[in-house]
């Protein structure tokens, strides 16, 4: 996870912010801090499907998923493990009697 984790903060920091780390935690919203906007979530979203060959769901894009470089080392993991966001929540709940 910390090669995921490196490769996406440099992705964040290489095309929102000019290069510059500006020193953002890991778990600060890229929307609350004005790091990404609507046209950047789009171009977040074909990195993510061609870097990592995944397939990016209109279900997976919610700001659980999307919204920090924490949450989204967590959703590329399950998708590069071949669970989406509803299936991996689904198996998580326990069972009903």
């Amino acid at each position: 996870m910390q090669r995921t984790h490196a490769e996406l903060r440099r992705f964040i920091t290489n095309n929102f912010l000019y290069g510059r780390d500006c020193g953002f935690r890991d778990d600060e919203s890229f929307l609350e801090m004005g790091i990404i906007d609507s046209t950047g979530l789009l171009e977040l979203i074909n990195f993510l499907e061609k870097h990592y060959r995944i397939k990016v769901e209109d279900a997976d894009l919610i700001p659980e998923n999307l919204d920090s470089i924490d949450q989204l080392c967590e959703f590329v993991e399950r998708k590069t493990r071949g669970c989406s966001t509803v299936t991996s929540a689904v198996l998580e709940r326990p069972a009903v009697s």
